[in-house]
């Protein structure tokens, strides 16, 4: 009987590969937690002008976790033919473009590739419209559904258009405010009705086109944004988040910058760092990652079991506003009691409960400070125990996934979790491994 001889470098090599499939999460467009999460643009004709049409832009955030923050959304397309923007309400271009070709009234923006921001709170009431002007803010549809939908209205002009010969604008673009949405092109769908604010009456657009944009968090950034580490009261182990969990502090090309929290003149440093830059500048860790989550299985009842869990934010250039975090554990079905967070189920799968998206307390604990001091927030979970699931073992109290704003968060990997004490056949069995691996390789690698 023969044996296979793999060269010296393989393990090296499967070793190599077995971190990299622990290291970074799925990055694609479809989310199995979130499986319908999209951003709808609706395009909506409402009336007919001499040389074009007005309409009113809409943009719905479907996804149930994921929000646009501060500095907010920007939206751009290109025009089909030689439109121009006469005039808008609720919104406005970032620039106006060549417009000399016109003698009398002076278009908003004459651009063949408009980009639209929002307006910002406390824009005069004439040039508002409804849900416009939040700076560009959008919630996500769990946390906050009437914050979750912006619109600007748009008077667009080309001569000539009618319902028969109107172009429905391509390549739509969407940032927020930094890349990862991807949208589809515009499709022409049944028109929107609108309700009047006395009940009373249905309206309806006379042209109505669709626009469905979709998340990548690796378009959005080439590292992972978090990283989670564990603890629990029955073992010493504390596993922390992978080393280059989100980028390595000899690889700026792919971590961005770190600054050492014990630099002297901190602050002078950090505003000198560039205000207008939403790459990350982190605090100098083992893991380089904006943002950890910490899980530490606290404390074990009769029937009850609780957890804390600690949310730091390690990077200055950043205030998370509104921050969510979604945590997938088989024992989300008997949470008793949940402190100083906010808390929905979400069923991806079906009737399956074993998915909870957890958020701050407005005005409390919503708002998760830049690096430093006061940087993190935390609270405490208590679950019922259920006699036919539960236990210690084999690292079943640590959560399956997180995320943090929508961003899948690096996991330790499940040999790494802390074990109970006596587990010691798990140490056994390594042993023996290791005496039969170096037998064989006495026998295989020992001169002739």
């Amino acid at each position: 009987m023969g044996f296979f001889l793999l060269p010296k470098a393989t393990p090296c090599i499967l070793f190599l590969a077995l971190l990299s499939c622990t290291c970074f999460t799925s990055t694609d467009a479809y989310d199995p937690l979130d499986p319908n999460g999209n951003i709808t643009i609706k395009w909506d004709i409402i009336s007919w002008t001499p040389d074009g049409y007005v309409a009113v832009v809409t943009m719905n955030n479907f996804q149930q976790y994921r929000h646009i923050a501060s500095p907010g959304w920007s939206m751009g397309w290109t025009w089909a033919k030689k439109e121009v923007i006469w005039s808008m309400m609720g919104g406005q271009t970032t620039e106006q473009g060549d417009c000399s070709k016109f003698k009398g009234g002076i278009p908003h923006c004459c651009k063949k590739d408009p980009t639209v921001v929002d307006l910002l709170p406390g824009t005069p009431y004439n040039q508002q419209i409804a849900n416009c002007c939040k700076g560009g803010v959008l919630s996500s549809w769990v946390q906050d559904p009437t914050n979750a939908v912006s619109s600007f209205q748009v008077s667009v002009g080309r001569a000539g258009t009618t319902n028969r010969t109107v172009k429905v604008p391509k390549n739509f673009t969407l940032k927020a405010p930094g890349p990862g949405y991807t949208c589809g092109p515009a499709k022409i769908v049944a028109p929107t009705k609108f309700i009047t604010s006395d009940k009373r009456r249905v309206t309806q657009a006379l042209m109505t086109w669709n626009v469905t944009c979709t998340y990548s968090q690796f378009l959005a950034q080439k590292t992972p944004s978090c990283c989670v580490s564990l603890s629990s009261f029955y073992n010493d182990t504390l596993v922390p988040c992978l080393t280059c969990a989100c980028g390595c502090q000899s690889n700026s090309s792919q971590s961005g910058t770190c600054v050492d929290p014990d630099t002297p003149h901190l602050a002078s440093v950090v505003a000198g760092s560039g205000k207008n830059n939403f790459s990350p500048l982190v605090q100098c860790t083992h893991h380089m990652c904006p943002v950890s989550i910490h899980w530490h299985v606290k404390l074990n009842y009769k029937e009850y079991w609780r957890v804390k869990v600690t949310i730091t934010n390690y990077n200055y250039r950043m205030n998370y506003s509104e921050w969510n975090m979604v945590v997938q554990h088989p024992n989300f079905d008997n949470l008793t009691q949940l402190f100083s967070f906010n808390y929905k189920s979400l069923t991806p799968y079906g009737s399956i409960n074993d998915t909870a998206m957890l958020w701050g307390v407005k005005f409390y604990n919503d708002f998760l400070n830049q690096a430093g001091p006061n940087g993190n927030v935390q609270s405490e979970l208590l679950f019922r125990k259920d006699k036919a699931t539960f236990t210690f073992d084999k690292g079943w109290a640590f959560p399956r996934r997180i995320y943090f704003n929508g961003d899948n968060c690096v996991m330790p990997p499940p040999d790494a979790y802390p074990w109970l004490p006596n587990a010691g056949a798990r140490q056994e069995v390594s042993l023996f491994a290791l005496v039969i691996a170096s037998l064989v390789a006495l026998v295989f690698y020992a001169p002739a």
